[in-house]
């Protein structure tokens, strides 16, 4: 059996930078090895204290939301914050939203994913039926469905494969967390992504169900669940060469533990469970070399933290933390889960391995 399947991640997963010029039809395109249309799009101001503004193509690009609040889903102009998703990049405009993707003369990043080119279909595996976009080769998912508020709520996602990341929202309504599934925490803890706290523990939050290959729960404490509310989950399951989703525990020491992916990382996530910390995440794009240090966080509108730290390096086969003065990333003895997607897998499908920066 080959090492992987996927020899080329950036047909999947790319990370792009731009300038915004605050004009209409501002083209970004990506600059990966394959061209790629983005599915899930998520934007950030580098340089100011901007929201991070988030769309995917089940929603359409009017539909956004701010990913360090617990508001609930915005409408945008079609031309504004987003305006298409193109054959290798996205569009943007003059801003509608406070998510600043265009301002003038100000350094942007965005994530991007691929799912299936826009294309859904009804998933009916759960008690719920689902609207389900998904990328089985990559193991990323898009799902929209509207709750039913039962005791043993299961909702299709169509990857296939059990994840071992599920995100919800709901989107019709504010004062509603993004509520994560890690299986590194299992399904009787949660924590949300918007918010700097550790995991929690609550036997009502996943129904005590791990996902299965076919459908994940949702228990009656879950706080994105009303009845007829409408929910989004993005689900990931990983692939051997191309993403990686678990934990290592800190060890409060400057020579920091090494976490083994299998790929050399294009991007990676962290969040300290065991204490209260920000989320932290880092690309290859804002740092091209080693160390790896200029994160942004997921729970804050904050510009680019961390360059006074030596946060991490990036190898050919995994990620090395490099610091301990803060806890965040290297807590003495704290669990710390992260997601991780490649820029290039350790060894290819032919055998031809990839090397470290």
């Amino acid at each position: 059996m080959a090492y992987t399947n996927i020899d080329d991640p950036s047909a999947n997963f790319q990370t792009a930078l731009y300038t915004g010029n605050n004009t209409a039809n501002h083209a970004i395109t990506n600059d990966g090895n394959s061209d790629l249309q983005p599915d899930l799009l998520w934007i950030k101001s580098r340089d100011a204290t901007h929201s991070h503004w988030l769309v995917d193509s089940n929603r359409g690009v009017t539909k956004g939301f701010f990913v360090e609040t617990s508001d609930a889903e915005r409408t945008s102009l079609a031309t504004r914050d987003v305006a298409s998703f193109d054959t290798d990049g996205f569009t943007v405009g003059v801003p509608y939203q406070s998510s600043s993707t265009n301002s003038n003369a100000s350094t942007k990043v965005a994530w991007q994913w691929k799912a299936n080119g826009g294309t859904t279909s009804s998933n009916t595996d759960g008690s719920v039926t689902s609207t389900v976009q998904a990328n089985t080769t990559a193991g990323f998912s898009i799902v929209t469905y509207s709750s039913d508020n039962t005791s043993s709520e299961t909702i299709g996602h169509g990857l296939g494969a059990e994840p071992q990341v599920v995100l919800v929202k709901r989107r019709n309504s504010a004062n509603r967390d993004w509520s994560m599934y890690h299986k590194s925490l299992g399904n009787t803890q949660y924590i949300q992504l918007n918010e700097n706290f550790a995991a929690v523990t609550s036997s009502a939050w996943w129904n005590d169900t791990s996902p299965t290959s076919s459908v994940f729960s949702i228990g009656t404490g879950n706080n994105s669940r009303v009845n007829s509310s409408s929910q989004i989950a993005y689900c990931f399951a990983e692939k051997q060469g191309y993403s990686k989703f678990g934990s290592y525990v800190g060890n409060g020491n400057a020579n920091g533990p090494f976490i083994y992916t299998g790929f050399k990382p294009a991007f990676v996530m962290i969040k300290n469970a065991s204490a209260t910390t920000n989320w932290y995440m880092w690309d290859n794009k804002r740092n091209t070399y080693n160390v790896v240090n200029n994160g942004l966080n997921p729970n804050t509108s904050n510009a680019t933290q961390g360059t006074s730290y030596d946060s991490l390096d990036f190898l050919s086969n995994g990620f090395k933390i490099r610091d301990y003065a803060d806890g965040t990333w290297n807590g003495s003895g704290n669990t710390i889960i992260y997601m991780a997607f490649a820029e290039n897998p350790f060894v290819t499908s032919t055998g031809i391995p990839t090397t470290a920066r």
